[in-house]
Protein backbone atom coordinates (compact mmCIF):
# COMPACT_ATOMS: atom_id res chain seq x y z
CA UNK A 1 0.00 0.00 0.00
CA UNK A 2 1.16 3.39 -0.77
CA UNK A 3 -0.59 6.54 0.97
CA UNK A 4 -1.09 9.19 -1.57
CA UNK A 5 0.99 11.99 -1.16
CA UNK A 6 2.95 10.57 1.85
CA UNK A 7 6.72 11.56 2.05
CA UNK A 8 7.73 8.59 4.04
CA UNK A 9 5.88 5.87 5.50
CA UNK A 10 6.29 2.83 7.51
CA UNK A 11 4.05 -0.31 7.37
CA UNK A 12 3.74 -2.83 10.45
CA UNK A 13 1.44 -6.00 10.67
CA UNK A 14 0.55 -6.04 14.40
CA UNK A 15 -0.98 -8.72 16.30
CA UNK A 16 -3.00 -5.88 18.43
CA UNK A 17 -3.68 -2.37 17.25
CA UNK A 18 -4.99 -1.23 20.40
CA UNK A 19 -3.44 0.31 23.38
CA UNK A 20 -2.75 -2.57 24.74
CA UNK A 21 -0.18 -3.91 22.14
CA UNK A 22 1.40 -0.69 20.70
CA UNK A 23 2.34 0.61 24.02
CA UNK A 24 4.42 -2.56 23.66
CA UNK A 25 5.22 -2.80 20.33
CA UNK A 26 6.00 0.62 20.12
CA UNK A 27 3.64 1.72 17.52
CA UNK A 28 1.98 4.64 19.72
CA UNK A 29 3.32 7.26 22.29
CA UNK A 30 1.68 7.12 26.05
CA UNK A 31 3.23 10.46 26.78
CA UNK A 32 0.59 12.05 23.55
CA UNK A 33 -2.19 10.76 25.49
CA UNK A 34 -1.52 11.18 29.31
CA UNK A 35 -4.54 12.41 31.15
CA UNK A 36 -7.02 12.38 28.41
CA UNK A 37 -9.28 9.45 29.85
CA UNK A 38 -10.24 8.01 32.85
CA UNK A 39 -9.21 4.87 34.70
CA UNK A 40 -12.30 3.48 34.46
CA UNK A 41 -12.68 3.44 30.67
CA UNK A 42 -13.18 -0.04 29.22
CA UNK A 43 -9.82 -2.10 27.69
CA UNK A 44 -10.46 -2.68 24.50
CA UNK A 45 -10.08 -6.62 23.25
CA UNK A 46 -6.86 -6.95 20.78
CA UNK A 47 -7.82 -6.06 17.74
CA UNK A 48 -4.94 -7.39 14.78
CA UNK A 49 -4.32 -5.76 11.44
CA UNK A 50 -2.49 -3.17 10.07
CA UNK A 51 -0.76 -0.22 10.99
CA UNK A 52 0.94 2.69 8.61
CA UNK A 53 3.33 5.32 10.43
CA UNK A 54 4.18 8.62 8.25
CA UNK A 55 4.71 11.74 7.14
CA UNK A 56 3.93 14.46 4.69
CA UNK A 57 5.98 17.05 3.41
CA UNK A 58 6.61 19.33 5.79
CA UNK A 59 9.50 21.97 6.65
CA UNK A 60 8.26 22.23 10.41
CA UNK A 61 10.27 19.52 12.95
CA UNK A 62 8.27 20.49 16.46
CA UNK A 63 7.45 16.49 16.29
CA UNK A 64 9.66 13.95 17.42
CA UNK A 65 7.70 11.10 17.45
CA UNK A 66 9.41 8.01 16.17
CA UNK A 67 13.12 10.04 16.19
CA UNK A 68 11.80 11.49 12.85
CA UNK A 69 11.68 15.41 14.08
CA UNK A 70 9.46 16.06 11.33
CA UNK A 71 5.79 17.39 11.42
CA UNK A 72 2.16 16.22 9.50
CA UNK A 73 2.74 12.76 11.07
CA UNK A 74 0.22 10.51 10.42
CA UNK A 75 -1.13 7.15 11.59
CA UNK A 76 -3.29 4.75 9.82
CA UNK A 77 -4.85 1.67 11.21
CA UNK A 78 -6.63 -0.80 9.14
CA UNK A 79 -8.52 -3.68 11.29
CA UNK A 80 -8.23 -7.28 9.71
CA UNK A 81 -12.03 -7.47 10.76
CA UNK A 82 -13.52 -4.39 8.84
CA UNK A 83 -17.26 -2.70 9.26
CA UNK A 84 -17.22 -0.94 6.33
CA UNK A 85 -16.43 2.82 8.01
CA UNK A 86 -13.67 5.26 8.42
CA UNK A 87 -12.75 7.42 11.73
CA UNK A 88 -10.60 10.57 10.57
CA UNK A 89 -9.00 12.39 13.76
CA UNK A 90 -6.91 15.53 14.79
CA UNK A 91 -4.72 15.61 17.68
CA UNK A 92 -6.31 17.60 20.86
CA UNK A 93 -4.44 20.97 21.86
CA UNK A 94 -1.06 20.74 20.67
CA UNK A 95 -0.36 17.19 21.12
CA UNK A 96 0.86 14.42 19.13
CA UNK A 97 -1.07 12.45 16.55
CA UNK A 98 -1.47 9.29 19.31
CA UNK A 99 -3.18 11.90 21.51
CA UNK A 100 -6.35 10.06 21.07
CA UNK A 101 -5.30 6.41 20.88
CA UNK A 102 -6.96 5.80 24.14
CA UNK A 103 -10.41 7.96 23.56
CA UNK A 104 -10.65 6.98 20.01
CA UNK A 105 -8.73 4.92 18.18
CA UNK A 106 -9.19 1.52 20.30
CA UNK A 107 -12.97 2.27 20.79
CA UNK A 108 -13.34 2.37 16.80
CA UNK A 109 -11.05 -0.05 15.67
CA UNK A 110 -13.10 -2.77 18.75
CA UNK A 111 -15.98 -1.85 16.25
CA UNK A 112 -14.34 -2.56 13.05
CA UNK A 113 -13.43 1.30 11.66
CA UNK A 114 -10.45 1.51 9.85
CA UNK A 115 -8.88 4.89 11.70
CA UNK A 116 -6.76 7.87 10.25
CA UNK A 117 -4.69 10.74 12.80
CA UNK A 118 -2.76 13.47 11.75
CA UNK A 119 -0.62 15.59 14.18
CA UNK A 120 -2.04 18.66 12.45
CA UNK A 121 1.14 19.80 11.11
CA UNK A 122 3.04 21.12 14.23
CA UNK A 123 2.74 20.24 17.90
CA UNK A 124 3.85 21.24 21.25
CA UNK A 125 3.82 24.94 23.02
CA UNK A 126 5.69 26.49 20.37
CA UNK A 127 3.24 25.29 17.47
CA UNK A 128 3.49 28.71 15.84
CA UNK A 129 6.90 28.93 15.20
CA UNK A 130 6.86 28.08 11.46
CA UNK A 131 4.09 31.07 10.90
CA UNK A 132 5.21 33.56 8.41
CA UNK A 133 2.37 34.91 8.89
CA UNK A 134 -0.09 35.57 12.07
CA UNK A 135 -2.54 32.19 11.82
CA UNK A 136 -0.77 30.23 9.63
CA UNK A 137 0.07 27.55 11.90
CA UNK A 138 -3.69 26.93 12.25
CA UNK A 139 -4.65 27.37 9.07
CA UNK A 140 -2.10 24.06 8.20
CA UNK A 141 -4.32 22.32 10.60
CA UNK A 142 -7.15 22.67 8.40
CA UNK A 143 -5.44 21.44 5.85
CA UNK A 144 -3.58 18.56 7.56
CA UNK A 145 -6.93 17.08 8.02
CA UNK A 146 -8.33 17.71 4.56
CA UNK A 147 -4.99 16.32 3.50
CA UNK A 148 -5.22 13.26 5.43
CA UNK A 149 -9.02 11.97 5.13
CA UNK A 150 -8.47 12.40 0.95
CA UNK A 151 -5.36 10.04 1.45
CA UNK A 152 -6.81 7.51 4.39
CA UNK A 153 -10.20 7.09 2.39
CA UNK A 154 -7.67 5.85 -0.77
CA UNK A 155 -5.46 3.56 1.55
CA UNK A 156 -8.79 1.76 3.07
CA UNK A 157 -10.10 1.65 -0.89
CA UNK A 158 -6.86 -0.12 -1.49
CA UNK A 159 -6.61 -2.45 1.12
CA UNK A 160 -10.20 -3.63 1.72
CA UNK A 161 -10.70 -3.43 -2.75
CA UNK A 162 -13.27 -0.93 -2.16
CA UNK A 163 -14.06 2.43 -0.57
CA UNK A 164 -15.86 3.37 2.90
CA UNK A 165 -19.39 3.18 3.09
CA UNK A 166 -18.96 6.02 6.00
CA UNK A 167 -16.33 8.64 6.96
CA UNK A 168 -16.45 9.90 10.28
CA UNK A 169 -14.77 13.04 11.30
CA UNK A 170 -14.44 13.30 15.42
CA UNK A 171 -12.23 15.16 17.78
CA UNK A 172 -11.50 16.48 20.97
CA UNK A 173 -10.87 20.21 21.85
CA UNK A 174 -8.88 21.42 19.01
CA UNK A 175 -9.83 18.32 17.43
CA UNK A 176 -12.79 19.14 17.67
CA UNK A 177 -12.72 22.67 16.12
CA UNK A 178 -11.27 20.38 13.25
CA UNK A 179 -14.01 18.25 12.76
CA UNK A 180 -16.42 21.49 12.76
CA UNK A 181 -14.71 23.29 10.02
CA UNK A 182 -14.20 19.96 7.97
CA UNK A 183 -17.87 19.71 7.65
CA UNK A 184 -18.52 23.18 7.16
CA UNK A 185 -16.01 23.71 4.26
CA UNK A 186 -15.90 19.73 3.05
CA UNK A 187 -18.85 17.90 3.75
CA UNK A 188 -17.85 15.42 0.65
CA UNK A 189 -15.39 13.48 2.02
CA UNK A 190 -17.30 12.62 5.85
CA UNK A 191 -20.65 11.51 6.39
CA UNK A 192 -21.07 12.82 9.91
CA UNK A 193 -19.15 14.25 12.65
CA UNK A 194 -18.59 14.00 16.57
CA UNK A 195 -16.73 17.17 18.49
CA UNK A 196 -16.61 16.84 21.74
CA UNK A 197 -15.61 20.07 23.37
CA UNK A 198 -14.30 21.94 20.07
CA UNK A 199 -13.19 25.38 20.04
CA UNK A 200 -14.95 28.06 18.56
CA UNK A 201 -13.23 30.49 16.77
CA UNK A 202 -14.86 33.42 15.68
CA UNK A 203 -13.67 36.69 14.12
CA UNK A 204 -15.51 38.96 16.39
CA UNK A 205 -16.22 36.57 19.38
CA UNK A 206 -16.79 34.46 20.84
CA UNK A 207 -13.48 32.48 21.07
CA UNK A 208 -10.85 31.67 23.85
CA UNK A 209 -9.64 35.65 23.66
CA UNK A 210 -12.92 36.49 25.05
CA UNK A 211 -12.51 34.06 28.14
CA UNK A 212 -9.00 33.12 28.84
CA UNK A 213 -7.58 36.64 29.66
CA UNK A 214 -10.58 37.43 31.33
CA UNK A 215 -9.82 34.25 33.66
CA UNK A 216 -6.46 34.66 34.39
CA UNK A 217 -7.28 38.47 35.38
CA UNK A 218 -10.03 36.92 38.19
CA UNK A 219 -7.56 34.71 39.24
CA UNK A 220 -5.08 37.16 39.92
CA UNK A 221 -7.57 39.73 41.47
CA UNK A 222 -9.22 36.45 43.21
CA UNK A 223 -12.44 38.21 41.52
CA UNK A 224 -14.72 34.98 41.27
CA UNK A 225 -16.85 37.19 39.15
CA UNK A 226 -14.88 37.88 36.74
CA UNK A 227 -13.64 34.29 36.31
CA UNK A 228 -17.90 33.51 36.23
CA UNK A 229 -17.93 36.09 33.74
CA UNK A 230 -15.83 34.40 31.33
CA UNK A 231 -18.02 31.70 31.01
CA UNK A 232 -16.86 29.24 33.61
CA UNK A 233 -19.62 27.75 35.82
CA UNK A 234 -19.14 28.89 39.94
CA UNK A 235 -19.82 25.79 40.77
CA UNK A 236 -16.28 24.54 38.97
CA UNK A 237 -13.97 26.46 41.41
CA UNK A 238 -12.71 23.94 42.69
CA UNK A 239 -11.02 23.29 39.50
CA UNK A 240 -9.57 26.91 38.83
CA UNK A 241 -6.17 26.82 40.35
CA UNK A 242 -5.39 24.07 38.46
CA UNK A 243 -6.52 25.72 35.15
CA UNK A 244 -4.56 29.02 35.76
CA UNK A 245 -1.71 27.17 37.17
CA UNK A 246 -1.51 24.30 33.93
CA UNK A 247 -3.86 25.94 31.28
CA UNK A 248 -4.99 29.53 30.76
CA UNK A 249 -1.79 31.41 30.78
CA UNK A 250 0.01 29.20 28.78
CA UNK A 251 -2.87 28.86 26.32
CA UNK A 252 -3.47 32.56 26.28
CA UNK A 253 0.35 33.34 25.41
CA UNK A 254 0.87 30.77 22.49
CA UNK A 255 -2.56 31.43 20.72
CA UNK A 256 -1.47 35.19 21.10
CA UNK A 257 1.84 34.55 19.40
CA UNK A 258 0.02 32.52 16.79
CA UNK A 259 -2.50 35.17 16.20
CA UNK A 260 -0.97 38.42 17.19
CA UNK A 261 2.70 38.26 17.67
CA UNK A 262 3.27 41.99 17.94
CA UNK A 263 1.18 42.17 21.15
CA UNK A 264 4.11 42.27 24.18
CA UNK A 265 1.41 42.44 27.19
CA UNK A 266 0.38 40.15 29.81
CA UNK A 267 -1.75 37.21 29.47
CA UNK A 268 -4.42 38.95 31.77
CA UNK A 269 -4.20 42.48 30.08
CA UNK A 270 -4.71 41.53 26.66
CA UNK A 271 -8.10 42.82 24.81
CA UNK A 272 -8.83 41.09 21.75
CA UNK A 273 -11.19 44.11 20.92
CA UNK A 274 -8.26 46.46 20.35
CA UNK A 275 -6.29 44.23 18.44
CA UNK A 276 -7.71 44.53 14.63
CA UNK A 277 -4.97 42.60 13.43
CA UNK A 278 -5.98 39.25 15.24
CA UNK A 279 -9.06 39.63 14.04
CA UNK A 280 -7.92 39.65 10.46
CA UNK A 281 -5.38 36.74 11.56
CA UNK A 282 -8.76 35.02 13.43
CA UNK A 283 -10.69 35.42 10.58
CA UNK A 284 -8.66 32.78 8.21
CA UNK A 285 -9.93 30.06 10.47
CA UNK A 286 -13.10 31.06 11.56
CA UNK A 287 -16.37 28.91 11.99
CA UNK A 288 -20.01 29.94 10.46
CA UNK A 289 -21.57 26.77 12.06
CA UNK A 290 -22.85 26.30 8.08
CA UNK A 291 -21.85 22.60 8.20
CA UNK A 292 -22.49 20.13 5.53
CA UNK A 293 -23.15 17.03 7.37
CA UNK A 294 -24.99 15.59 10.90
CA UNK A 295 -22.51 16.80 13.78
CA UNK A 296 -22.92 15.84 17.59
CA UNK A 297 -21.48 18.12 19.66
CA UNK A 298 -20.54 17.21 23.61
CA UNK A 299 -19.40 19.54 26.35
CA UNK A 300 -19.51 19.81 29.86
CA UNK A 301 -20.37 22.42 32.05
CA UNK A 302 -18.05 22.67 34.31
CA UNK A 303 -15.24 22.90 31.49
CA UNK A 304 -12.36 25.11 32.76
CA UNK A 305 -10.46 25.64 29.43
CA UNK A 306 -13.49 25.84 26.78
CA UNK A 307 -16.07 27.36 28.00
CA UNK A 308 -19.79 25.79 27.35
CA UNK A 309 -20.99 28.91 26.81
CA UNK A 310 -18.77 29.08 23.44
CA UNK A 311 -20.81 25.73 22.40
CA UNK A 312 -23.78 26.97 22.87
CA UNK A 313 -22.85 30.01 20.64
CA UNK A 314 -21.82 27.47 17.77
CA UNK A 315 -25.14 25.32 18.50
CA UNK A 316 -27.07 28.86 17.55
CA UNK A 317 -24.95 29.12 14.72
CA UNK A 318 -25.76 25.92 13.14
CA UNK A 319 -28.91 25.70 13.83
CA UNK A 320 -30.35 26.73 10.49
CA UNK A 321 -28.66 24.10 8.71
CA UNK A 322 -30.46 21.49 10.91
CA UNK A 323 -27.55 19.27 11.58
CA UNK A 324 -26.23 19.79 14.67
CA UNK A 325 -27.38 17.65 17.85
CA UNK A 326 -25.88 19.50 20.87
CA UNK A 327 -25.19 17.75 24.02
CA UNK A 328 -24.70 19.52 27.70
CA UNK A 329 -23.39 17.29 30.05
CA UNK A 330 -23.57 18.40 33.69
CA UNK A 331 -20.10 18.20 35.79
CA UNK A 332 -18.02 17.03 32.54
CA UNK A 333 -14.94 18.94 32.66
CA UNK A 334 -12.35 19.30 29.91
CA UNK A 335 -9.80 16.60 30.67
CA UNK A 336 -11.41 12.92 31.61
CA UNK A 337 -8.57 12.37 33.69
CA UNK A 338 -9.53 14.90 36.06
CA UNK A 339 -12.58 12.38 36.88
CA UNK A 340 -10.04 10.46 38.87
CA UNK A 341 -8.80 13.10 41.40
CA UNK A 342 -12.75 14.12 42.25
CA UNK A 343 -14.76 11.42 41.26
CA UNK A 344 -17.67 12.41 43.36
CA UNK A 345 -17.92 15.87 41.39
CA UNK A 346 -17.43 15.31 37.62
CA UNK A 347 -18.62 12.87 34.70
CA UNK A 348 -16.74 11.31 32.28
CA UNK A 349 -17.25 12.51 28.91
CA UNK A 350 -15.44 10.85 26.44
CA UNK A 351 -17.44 6.98 26.81
CA UNK A 352 -20.28 9.70 25.66
CA UNK A 353 -18.04 10.70 22.59
CA UNK A 354 -17.92 7.03 21.89
CA UNK A 355 -21.56 6.27 22.01
CA UNK A 356 -22.18 9.03 19.46
CA UNK A 357 -19.73 7.41 16.78
CA UNK A 358 -21.10 4.60 17.28
CA UNK A 359 -24.70 5.67 16.84
CA UNK A 360 -25.96 8.24 14.20
CA UNK A 361 -27.64 10.76 15.62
Amino acid sequence: MTVPGAEHQELAELDDLTTTGTEASGHTNPADYIGTTHADLPVQPPVPGVQIDGYFPSESRTNTNHGWNHDAQFAIRLPARWNGGLVVSGAPGVRAQYANDKAISDYVLALGYAYAVTDKGNTGAEFYAGSRHPGDAMVEWNLRMTELARAARETVTQHYGRPPDEVVAAGVSNGGYLVRWQLENHPELYTRGVDLEGTLWTADGPNPFDSLPLAIRGYEQQSPELIGAAGFDPRSDFLWEYHYTVYWTLTQRIYALEFDPSYSGSEADYDYSQRPEAHEAVRRIALTGKIGRPLVTIHGTYDCLLPITHSDAYAELARPTGLHTYQRVEAGTHLDGLVDVYPDQLVPLVPLMQAAIRTPS
